[in-house]
């Protein structure tokens, strides 16, 4: 870091971001930072590379700031925390741009667009319920935002919605073993399943405060003392990141029959199929049914139901 944010960083600049300063204010803070973070963002769009956007889209959380460690150790951790933030405000921002083709402004649906969405898909503000599959066939046609639902509820860490139906058949594969979610974001798949009758506990490392607000049902734990403590039969995940080191734990739980995995269709966006395709003690299927309830069908969404071999 240069001298005026090596002094700056005396001034708890942690602290700051908590703040969610915007991006102009940080640009202005911190210029030398922006110009390796601009350089970064040319650099993959030049790429072209898609798993390289899609890091770029959903930084992965510093955990390590705050513990004890020298004074260097703590300057590059304060400027990794600064460029993470300015990544993430800056993808977003120009993926906004992109897929609403609104460049500047705030973007929101119009009063008609708006109330179909919210009543279709919410219970009230960004508390989802379980969609009706009949009423979302019938009205969802008659949303002509559509381009503007997951960009504006990604922000909230929403990255599906979840029918009636899709709810029905996940109770129904689970049935009445001990189940256990991990990175359950708000934990809005548990409450559902959960009023079917599944046994089961939402589970999450609450490394993403800035966009999830985590309720208590929601038990701050990483995935693996997750597993390790609950011992379940029945794993489920939804959207889990792109290359994330924890879902290989999960083919090492002696106690786990069935692995359930909601995600995208498309291998860069979510999940780690490096470890999906390493593992040998479990069958894998692309259940097609399952993934044609998981809404909105724009998504491109797939359910991957890993089965434990036996013999």
């Amino acid at each position: 870091m240069s001298k005026t944010q090596t002094a700056y960083a005396g001034d708890n600049p942690l602290a700051w971001l908590k703040t969610k300063p915007s991006l102009p204010a940080l640009r202005e803070t911190f210029p030398e930072i922006w110009q390796e973070v601009e350089s970064d963002l040319i650099a993959a769009q030049a790429e072209d590379n898609p798993a390289r956007l899609h890091a770029l889209l959903n930084p992965a959380p510093s955990h390590n700031i705050g513990k004890k460690q020298s004074q260097r150790e703590q300057a590059i951790l304060v400027r990794s925390a600064i460029k993470q933030r300015m990544t993430a405000l800056a993808v977003e921002r120009h993926a906004l741009a992109l897929v609403t083709g609104q460049v500047s402004g705030k973007v929101r649906f119009n009063l008609f667009n708006g109330m179909l969405a919210q009543r279709l898909l919410f219970k009230r503000g960004f508390e989802r319920k379980p969609v009706s599959l009949f009423w979302f066939k019938l009205l969802w046609p008659l949303i002509w935002q559509k381009r503007f639902m997951m960009p504006l509820v990604e922000r909230k860490g929403i990255y599906c919605f979840y029918s009636r139906p899709l709810i029905d058949q996940l109770a129904t594969l689970i049935g009445n073993r001990k189940s256990l979610e991990i990175a359950a974001g708000d934990g809005t798949l548990t409450r559902f399943l959960q009023a079917r009758g599944v046994e089961i506990t939402a589970t999450d490392d609450h490394s993403w405060p800035d966009r999830i607000e985590y309720p208590d049902s929601v038990i701050c734990m990483d995935a693996e003392t997750a597993l390790r403590k609950h011992a379940p039969k029945v794993v489920i995940c939804s959207w889990p990141p792109a290359q994330n080191s924890f879902e290989r734990e999960i083919f090492r739980t002696p106690s786990v029959e069935l692995y359930i995995v909601i995600a995208s269709q498309h291998r860069f966006a979510s999940g780690n199929w490096a470890d999906y395709e390493a593992q040998a003690d479990f069958n894998i299927e692309q259940n097609e049914r399952l993934s044609r309830l998981v809404l909105p069908p724009e998504l491109g969404s797939m359910v991957s139901v890993f089965t434990r071999k036996t013999g």
